[in-house]
């Protein structure tokens, strides 16, 4: 029987030690923003993030010094939190140069203080939560929101354009722009997602970029790093061993194939993953 498939890392013993306190967290005890400084420093070693963490504390004490000035209404939330990332900080969505691999690697978005929707919501839902706000994530498509909590009420935010709260008429329109003209809000577009589903998003977005510039290796490394804080994903085990069989490591693809089917339980999906797994250990023998 083969080893088990171990993930390749050569990151600092701290970063490894907040990854697997991702991976083994329960969804509320996760730590959205450190554990996106660590998945840059898994991706460079060499990185020191003390710097980066500085600037998440400094976030939160501004953003407490702007809520201070206002009372504890969401209006007063909003506006805490715009004039302290948007207007003190420079954050910004990087429209210029969208698919610059920086814009989804949270160190990189600190250094130049622009990046993807995705990117920018982590700060964003970072700089809430240490106040003791509520805020998560929503499962809109292909634009990442934020929503924010007050006594008073909530709102929807856009953390790409400034924090812009966004009403009906907006999503409505946002939503069309990106799944066509007959696309309707519905129920579903309203629901938080978890901050792990978040995390994976952003390094989403570094594979998928990785894998259109023909990048196999960067975008195996960064399914590895997916699945240092999500390794019971069936999904990401098998996506990375079909990568492996592209770069012709069948041992390691089938040894990933393996770990899917295992995880897995749709009964079409076992079948497929099974016929895959026999499939490639033909091609060993």
């Amino acid at each position: 029987m083969n080893p088990p498939y171990r993930l390749a890392s050569g990151a600092s013993a701290e970063v490894e030690r907040t990854l697997a306190a991702a991976a083994h967290a329960g969804e509320a005890d996760l730590a959205l923003a450190d554990t996106a400084l660590a998945l840059s420093g898994a991706a460079r070693p060499a990185l020191d993030l003390s710097p980066y963490r500085a600037h998440l504390s400094e976030i939160a004490t501004c953003v407490a010094a702007e809520a201070a000035k206002r009372p504890d209404t969401i209006e007063g939330r909003v506006a805490a939190l715009r004039e302290a990332l948007v207007e003190r900080m420079g954050y910004r969505g990087d429209r210029d140069t969208y698919d610059d691999l920086r814009n989804a690697d949270l160190v990189g978005v600190i250094d130049r203080r622009r990046g993807l929707p995705v990117a920018l919501a982590i700060l964003w839902i970072h700089a809430a939560r240490a106040q003791g706000w509520e805020a998560a994530g929503l499962a809109f498509p292909s634009h990442f929101l934020i929503r924010l909590e007050a006594p008073d009420g909530r709102a929807i935010l856009d953390p790409f354009n400034g924090g812009a709260v966004m009403e009906t008429k907006a999503l409505r329109g946002l939503l069309k722009r990106f799944e066509g003209p007959n696309a309707e809000l519905q129920n579903h577009h309203y629901a938080t997602v978890a901050d792990r589903t978040v995390l994976l998003r952003l390094q989403n977005n570094i594979k998928l970029r990785l894998l259109k510039a023909e990048d196999f290796r960067g975008a195996l490394a960064t399914l590895e790093r997916m699945l240092m804080i999500a390794p019971g994903d069936p999904a990401l085990w098998h996506e990375a061993g079909l990568v492996h069989v592209g770069l012709d490591n069948l041992r390691a693809g089938v040894m990933c194939l393996e770990q899917a089917f295992a995880l897995v339980e749709a009964p079409g999906a076992r079948s497929r993953i099974a016929m895959e797994i026999q499939a490639l250990k033909g091609r060993l023998n």
